[in-house]
């Protein structure tokens, strides 16, 4: 314990103080030179997460990547082409191929997330054309479209790497789900108004101005629709059709939801098939004299990779580029953090956010001696890899092989192709980044102002541009944070006893305080008693936001996994049915003293006397602790809150399904999704979410009514879990842990009892 906890609690009790020694530089110094070749060591080996799961590697894993894998590819390949022609005609469609089968390779070598795919996506092309319109204005007929489209991946890409390489990652922990939804619900809005004049064939006007210009102009030529909108309308409601047959059928037969499920997977497939066998029977007799066909096909698509060779990095174009490298750098970074960690929080994993950044950057480097363009994390291909039930990054692997049979072996098909076709793709794909209704009022429910962030990104984008759009949820997410404080430090507590006189027992309180002195003001002669076994405290000292949410729930997380034991044995669990992620002790080894010496996680109680803010990201923090605590003690933790002061907090908490003492499954899981996760709502493990009307008190915006009785404790109405000072909530733990059924013995084995009874006769 530090001296000044010691002379802190030396001027409680009247004792003198003593002389506070200074850590000198060289001591600081020595204690981080400690064994640098292990670090060293460790940060390569980090550099490559491959290693850590490949030796593990089964036939088990091997399906499940297989079909996600082929599922994505067949996907990928549409949609990849679809991306690429978002450009407006200023990059062609192989571009878009290029680009999937390198990221799709290289990621796979870097990732930290299982269900990632990175590709083009809607917002990152729309961007590609937006710079490359703003170069050939500026310098026309100078560089080629594919050449300004390259440049920017590998200045970009470098930037990100660099970012990663120096552990950067932390800086984008600065901009909350609320801003990043905002300006992708914007993006959102803006590609598909972009998209529909390509669907009705319309011309004459400028399809990358501002959205609402976009629209205007759109709805003025309505009257000069041509018959590409014949393939454009009935694809896009094909695939709509397709959709919400498939869910209709997964409600209506549960036991074949699988089929259904794949058959609404391949939609795009079928529908742009379909589309463009329509498409040569119709034109290939009906050429023009001027070589053009009744509809805008996609025409002649090189085989296999023509582009290929060293990039021809320009100083003149980077100097061009320079004012639109930030927006680019910008969007590649927070579109993939933010699809990575929301499949991250689904699917019960962590990823380092400075390993991301790394992937990303590897990725678009390497993808340049492709011809690639910038590519990012894609939400759609991202979810359907989920949901088709990847087990590793390996999938990625086949998702490459896929696209690279479509470049070597389909090219003369895709000539037929209805570029109205594509352009349905787009819109159905991207409309989905919409933020549903529900979403942006849990924005409202947990914090109004970042209601307000999210709404001022999206007016922006859509009356402006989407780099605005970016800036402004940036900039006022930026100015929010300098009113409140962040970076809040926090201790697991434990308990003293404090008495005024020390001759007598009379007028003794329990106090709590931290269990390590680290960075604390305590005494270390004083005896801390650790809470009672299975019951974790913890006390924030600042307002829980955005930035430092993610380090609150590391660190209660890894703190539970160290300090109690798994609630289920894996010792019965075979190592291919194993998450990839934490797949537990090796076999054999699953049960040991140390193990069984530990008690099972029942209860975390929570000191919220030191916060006075609260905002969506930490409730979303808040609920993915209490998701990762449950599955580690394979049973409901409480959880338990001291000193809420403000009737704000009351409020976000009981929004995420605290303090109510409502069941795990009727609460939501996902508060704060960047993006909807709509089409694996039907499926096993991702429940619909309920009203959380139904689960509140009629008002709780309100202070509760507080009751107080001569010897009666302090009792608050409607939430049993918030509690009115932190012993009290120990003491509501303890009691809960009482009632809980001891670890019987007779689920142990002979040669685990007798390893007990001797570890605990060798303590005696």
């Amino acid at each position: 314990m530090i001296p000044e906890a010691k002379n802190a609690v030396k001027r409680i009790v009247g004792y003198p103080e003593e002389p506070i020694p200074v850590v000198t530089v060289g001591q600081w110094a020595h204690s981080l030179s400690k064994d640098p070749g292990r670090g060293a060591i460790n940060y390569v080996k980090g550099l490559f997460p491959i290693t850590g799961w490949i030796s593990r590697y089964n036939l088990g894993w091997l399906t499940g990547d297989l079909i996600a894998g082929l599922t994505v590819g067949i996907v990928a390949v549409p949609q990849s082409m679809s991306y690429a022609q978002a450009c407006i005609a200023t990059l062609p469609v192989q571009y878009g191929l290029y680009s999937t089968f390198v990221g799709t390779l290289v990621y796979s070598l870097f990732a930290t997330s299982k269900d990632v795919n990175i590709g083009p996506v809607a917002v990152m092309s729309l961007t590609v054309s937006q710079i490359i319109s703003y170069v050939n204005q500026h310098y026309p007929d100078r560089w080629s479209s594919p050449e300004i489209a390259t440049t920017i991946a590998f200045i970009c890409g470098f930037i990100v790497l660099a970012l990663g390489l120096l552990r950067l990652g932390w800086i984008v922990e600065f901009i909350p789900a609320p801003a990043v939804s905002g300006y992708m619900t914007g993006s959102a809005i803006n590609i598909v108004s972009g998209q529909v004049p390509g669907l009705m064939g319309l011309t004459g006007f400028d399809t990358r101005a501002a959205t609402y210009k976009v629209i205007i102009n759109s709805l003025k030529h309505l009257p000069k629709t041509q018959l590409d909108a014949a393939f454009g309308l009935t694809g896009l409601a094909s695939l709509y059709m397709i959709r919400m047959t498939c869910d209709y059928m997964i409600r209506r037969f549960p036991r074949r939801q699988r089929i259904f499920f794949f058959l609404s997977v391949f939609r795009n497939a079928f529908v742009i098939v379909i589309l463009t066998i329509a498409s040569w029977l119709y034109c290939r007799h009906r050429k023009s004299h001027s070589g053009k066909y009744p509809i805008k096909v996609l025409g002649t698509v090189p085989r296999g990779f023509q582009d290929m060779g060293a990039p021809t990095i320009d100083a003149d174009l980077i100097s061009a580029l320079a004012p639109q490298l930030p927006v680019a750098t910008i969007i590649l970074v927070l579109e993939h953090i933010a699809i990575s960690r929301s499949f991250g929080r689904v699917n019960n994993y962590k990823i380092n956010p400075n390993q991301e950044l790394i992937a990303i950057g590897v990725t678009n480097t390497i993808g340049t001696l492709f011809g690639a363009y910038p590519a990012t994390g894609s939400f759609s291909r991202s979810a359907l890899s989920s949901k088709s039930g990847v087990r590793t990054p390996a999938a990625g692997l086949v998702s490459s092989v896929v696209v690279l049979v479509a470049l070597y072996g389909l090219t003369p098909a895709f000539y037929w192709i209805p570029s109205a076709a594509l352009s349905a793709v787009i819109i159905h794909a991207v409309a989905d980044l919409v933020a549903s209704p529900r979403q942006v009022y849990s924005y409202w429910r947990v914090s109004p102002i970042e209601f307000v962030i999210w709404f001022a990104a999206v007016l922006v984008t859509v009356f402006s541009t989407i780099e605005d759009g970016i800036y402004t949820a940036i900039c006022t997410s930026l100015a929010l944070l300098l009113v409140r404080v962040a970076r809040p430090r926090g201790y697991f507590l434990g308990r003293v006893k404090v008495q005024a006189n020390p001759k007598s027992s009379d007028g003794a309180r329990d106090v709590f305080v931290p269990l390590t002195p680290k960075g604390t003001l305590m005494n270390p002669g004083i005896k801390v008693t650790p809470p009672a076994p299975g019951i974790v405290v913890y006390r924030f000292e600042e307002s829980l936001l955005y930035p430092n949410s993610h380090l609150f729930n590391s660190g209660i997380v890894d703190y539970v996994k160290e300090n109690t034991r798994r609630g289920k044995d894996f010792s019965n669990v075979s190592v291919r049915d194993r998450p990839w992620n934490d797949p537990g002790p090796r076999p054999g080894q699953d049960l040991n003293i140390e193990n069984l010496n530990k008690p099972i996680l029942h209860a975390i109680v929570l000191d919220f006397s030191g916060i006075s803010h609260i905002d969506t990201t930490a409730v979303q923090a808040l609920i993915d602790t209490r998701i990762e605590v449950d599955r580690w003690a394979d049973r409901p933790v409480e959880f338990h809150f001291a000193t809420i002061l403000s009737p704000w907090i009351r409020r976000a908490l009981i929004a995420g399904g605290f303090g109510v003492g409502t069941p795990a499954s009727s609460i939501p899981t996902e508060i704060a999704s960047v993006v909807p996760y709509r089409e694996g709502r039907s499926l096993p493990g991702f429940p619909e979410p309920v009203d959380l009307e139904s689960v509140l008190p009629t008002s709780v915006t309100e202070e509760p009514r507080i009751e107080v009785e001569e010897t009666a404790p302090v009792n608050l109405e409607d939430t049993p879990f918030f509690h009115f000072d932190l012993a009290s909530a120990v003491q509501a733990a303890e009691s809960g842990l009482s009632r809980m059924e001891p670890v019987s013995r007779s689920s142990l084995s002979k040669d685990d009892i007798k390893q007990i009874d001797q570890a605990s006769s060798s303590e005696c």
